[in-house]
């Protein structure tokens, strides 16, 4: 397949920001310090990261943990026994926080480094289950085949207790602490109805002209996903509409890429100030489809200056927000064409959408999460696993739409053939495992350290 090159400068300006921030102060992710039950091989890690800290530091791991020098050459040079003090209480508290040091990715790495081929690829799995209820099934997709992660939908979650303990069963069950997510953006899209009742979606709350009432909102929902233990929230919808379109029915943040900017990022500032990862999508945009992607594939042929200004300029601004509340913990990719920048491959199955631009163009480092491949946009040319390999070499990190333990061993043995076929390099699985483990660390789901 040929890629076409997409040229930024006859585009908006990528390092420019479109249009004023709407914020103002900064933001961080909040601490939220927590005992973690970690498994034995974890706990052999402390020899990889000793490894680690010796080889960056030279051999002086305490000048980094407490801030005084010990000069290498003359410590090495002594003889009988070592005796120092031991380590005080702040010296010690920086040692179990090393990410303060260190970049979750450099973590994650160390984890990596001791993981199966199976457990990496699982990783790459937000799975769902059938039925209404955690199931036998879903069990082998978390604990035998590694699932980095499982979707709920609203006919899964009918009552409180049944939702929490759902969840609490999956994650005591799981290999690894799972991404557990939902579509929750209020209004037409509603997955914790049952449990909470109706609440204003995102027109709705921008109709009242009260931009408090997004953070409202956010807050609202992050704090009844938390309670159930649903950690991502597959929000906020930042498709600028062009056309009101069937999929976009009550679900905009105004009319105007500005307004959702605005208003979609205060939503984003409150959810994950919550500790709840967000999600950005539909990438590239589907503000101007006219065809649902659950039953056919959009079309839709606009300029690279119109894509740029318009769909393109939410994600722009908020990959290089300085406030890292509005840096997005996932971006969702979706079944669109655009043939002024792919003519071939819809964008979640496209390197120069994912890749190219997201990546490149945008910068953009973080999870990127594909749209439910079952879609009928996608399934009526490729099969599951064909689609699978298609979007994690175009550049996606997750696969959504993998719905029982046969589907998923498919997927799996599909990229385990593209590996060994050379199509697909164990330095982008690696890479795309990483940013998976480097986000469950950044939300405090798995620790920065092995217990000692």
């Amino acid at each position: 397949m040929s890629i076409p090159t997409v040229q930024p400068q006859t585009s908006l300006p990528l390092q420019q920001q479109p249009f004023s921030n709407p914020v103002h102060g900064e933001g961080r992710l909040p601490e939220r310090p927590r005992r973690h039950k970690t498994s034995g091989w974890a706990k052999a890690l402390v020899l990889v990261l000793l490894a680690f800290l010796v080889a960056l530091l030279g051999g002086d791991i305490r000048q980094m943990v407490t801030g005084s020098v010990t000069p290498p050459l003359q410590a090495f040079a002594m003889t009988g026994p070592f005796i120092q003090k031991p380590l005080n209480p702040d010296q010690v508290n920086k040692l179990h926080h090393l990410s303060a040091y260190i970049s979750y990715k450099t973590l994650a790495r160390m984890y990596l480094s001791r993981m199966t081929l199976d457990q990496k690829l699982g990783q790459l799995f937000m799975v769902q289950y059938w039925g209404y209820s955690y199931s036998n099934d879903l069990e082998t997709m978390i604990h035998d085949q590694y699932a980095g992660g499982v979707i709920m939908y609203g006919a899964q979650m009918n009552t409180f207790n049944q939702t929490k303990n759902d969840i609490t069963h999956m994650q005591e069950k799981a290999w690894m602490p799972l991404l557990i997510s939902t579509d929750e953006e209020g209004g037409f899209v509603e997955r914790i109805m049952n449990i909470y009742g109706h609440r204003q979606g995102a027109l709705e709350t921008y109709q009242t002209g009260k931009i408090e009432n997004a953070a409202k909102l956010g807050h609202s929902i992050a704090h009844n996903l938390q309670s159930l233990g649903i950690n991502t929230d597959l929000a906020p919808d930042v498709d600028v509409p062009v056309v009101m379109g069937p999929d976009q029915y009550m679900r905009t943040w105004g009319y105007t890429p500005q307004s959702v900017i605005q208003w979609g990022g205060t939503y984003l500032r409150a959810i994950q100030g919550d500790g709840e990862i967000g999600c950005l999508k539909h990438f590239p945009g589907l503000g101007a489809a006219t065809t649902d992607a659950h039953a056919e594939l959009p079309v839709v042929k606009r300029s690279l200056d119109q894509l740029y200004s318009t769909e393109l300029a939410p994600y722009n601004y908020f990959v290089h927000a300085q406030n890292k509340l509005e840096n997005p913990g996932m971006i969702m990719t979706t079944d669109v064409l655009m043939p002024a920048v792919d003519p071939n491959m819809p964008a979640e199955l496209s390197h120069p959408f994912v890749t190219d631009i997201l990546r490149h163009q945008l910068g953009y480092n973080g999870v990127v999460l594909t749209d439910a491949l079952y879609m009928l946009g996608i399934a009526k040319k490729w099969n599951l696993p064909q689609a699978v390999v298609l979007a994690i070499e175009a550049g996606n990190d997750m696969i959504l739409g993998v719905r029982d333990s046969s589907e998923l061993g498919s997927s799996v043995a599909a990229l385990k053939q593209a590996i060994a076929a050379g199509g697909l390099s164990m330095a982008s699985i690696n890479e795309s495992v990483s940013r998976i483990i480097a986000l469950k660390i950044q939300y405090h789901l798995w620790p920065s350290t092995p217990e000692l």
